[in-house]
This record gives C-alpha cells, sequence and structure tokens, in this order.
C-alpha cells in the first residue's frame, strides 16, 4: 500500500536585510512626529507668571519625554540609512548621520532648559526667578529654531539628494525635500530678523513641505520599502543562498 503524500508547506523566503532596513528607517521616521503635542504641553510656560503659578507642570515634562524620543528616532534614521545611501554617495551620507546628530543634540539642549524651568518652579523661588525663567525658555526657542528648524533643511538637502539619484524611493517624494529645505531656511532667516514669529502662519506653511517629506518617507519605506536599485542589488538577493530555500 503506497503511503498517502503529504505536502509540506514551504517556509517562508526570509525578509532581505534592505527590506528590514527599509522597515526600521520608516517606523523611526513617523516616530519622530511623536513630538506634535508638545506645541500644546509647553504652552503654559511662555506665561509671564509660570514660576509663580500653581498648575501642574507634568505636561512640560510629558512634553520633555516626546523630544527625547523624537532625538534617540533623528540618530536612529541616520544610523540605520547610512549603510544604504553611502553607496550612493560617502560623504553626504556621512553628512546626513552628522547633521541628524547635532539636531538631536539640540533637541536634548532644549528640553534640558525646560527641565531646568520646572525644577526652579519646584523650588518655589518666586518673583525673584522670573528673569531666569524668561531666560530659559527664550534659550529653548532659540535651540529650537537652529536644531528643530534650520537643520531639518539641511537633512533634507543631504538625504533628498541621495535617494533622488539612487531612485530608491520615487523621485517626488526627496523633491518635495528639496523644494522645502530652501523655504524652511528663509523662513528661519525671517524669524532670526524678526520679520515673522516662529508660531506664525508664515512659519507654519513654510515648515509643512518638510513636514511632509519626512512623514510621506516613513509611511513608504514602511508600505513599500526601497526601490531595485544597482546600488543595492546585493542587499536584495542576501537571503537567496539559504538552504530552506534551494530547490531539492
Amino acid at each position: 500500500m503506497t503511503p498517502t503524500d503529504r505536502t509540506t508547506p514551504p517556509d517562508r523566503a526570509p525578509s532581505s536585510p534592505l527590506r528590514r532596513t527599509a522597515l526600521t528607517a520608516g517606523a523611526l521616521y513617523v516616530l519622530t512626529f511623536v513630538s506634535i503635542p508638545t506645541l500644546t504641553l509647553y504652552g503654559p510656560v511662555h506665561d509671564a507668571d509660570y514660576l509663580t503659578s500653581t498648575g501642574s507642570d507634568r505636561p512640560v515634562v510629558l512634553g520633555g519625554v516626546l523630544e527625547m524620543i523624537v532625538a534617540l528616532a533623528c540618530i536612529g534614521t541616520a544610523v540605520v540609512l547610512y549603510p544604504v545611501v553611502r553607496r550612493q554617495g560617502e560623504s553626504r551620507a556621512l553628512g546626513f548621520v552628522a547633521s541628524r546628530v547635532l539636531e538631536a543634540a539640540g533637541i536634548l539642549v532644549g528640553v534640558a532648559s525646560l527641565l531646568t524651568l520646572v525644577t526652579l518652579r519646584r523650588s518655589a523661588v518666586g518673583a525673584e526667578g522670573t528673569d531666569i525663567g524668561r531666560a530659559l525658555v527664550g534659550f529653548y526657542d532659540s535651540v529650537f529654531l537652529l536644531s528643530q528648524s534650520l537643520l531639518p533643511a539641511v537633512n533634507a538637502l543631504l538625504l533628498g539628494s541621495l535617494l533622488y539619484q539612487s531612485r530608491l524611493v520615487p523621485r517626488f517624494l526627496p523633491v518635495l525635500g528639496l523644494i522645502g529645505a530652501p523655504l524652511l531656511v528663509v523662513s528661519v532667516a525671517g524669524i532670526a530678523f524678526g520679520l515673522w514669529d516662529r508660531l506664525s502662519p508664515v512659519a507654519a506653511l513654510a515648515a509643512v513641505p518638510i513636514a511632509g517629506w519626512e512623514l510621506s518617507l516613513g509611511l513608504y519605506l514602511i508600505v513599500k520599502g526601497f526601490r531595485p536599485s544597482p546600488i543595492t542589488a546585493d542587499l536584495v538577493h542576501a537571503g537567496a543562498g539559504d538552504p530552506r530555500t534551494a530547490a531539492v
């Protein structure tokens, strides 16, 4: 009697290192948008009587935690993407890593200034600490202007040019970043020269293309991954030698 043949479902082929890199980088880019609520959470610190007020300081602390997550995610995006984009241009890829690290450092310095403000408030320094409090808030605003307004434009120019040349993603994505970068630089210059406030409609509109570039890039990498390119062919086929996928 012939034994019944059993069909064993084939093992799933392992995902390529390139696909895993795209998923990780995309998730980290999306994670950088976790700090959006800080626009509301940090609102009270700009009040002149914040140090002497009696409201909770937990929103400011929560905002600091969110920004620390963003700082780590910033570094993560650069570290994860570096092995891929350096194949197109190592100098620009290294510059992107340095710019991202500098952005993260600025974020952490800004958070430290606001946490210092919270410490002063908890110490009940009273009205005599008002000038120090205003200085700390002003320092945070200045650091924010450089780290979270100016450096994203530098990041977009470096990474956008690399992705545009390599065609690892649809070209309209890096084009959005390359267009948004000079707009953001002009916006920062206008704020620095007092032409408009950093929370003005002009500044908000100038930041939209860069925000759209980073969010759309993150979502695309999560959903689609990198497009085929000669510079990453070896990464795509890295799992082809797995004995489980070889024909018998």
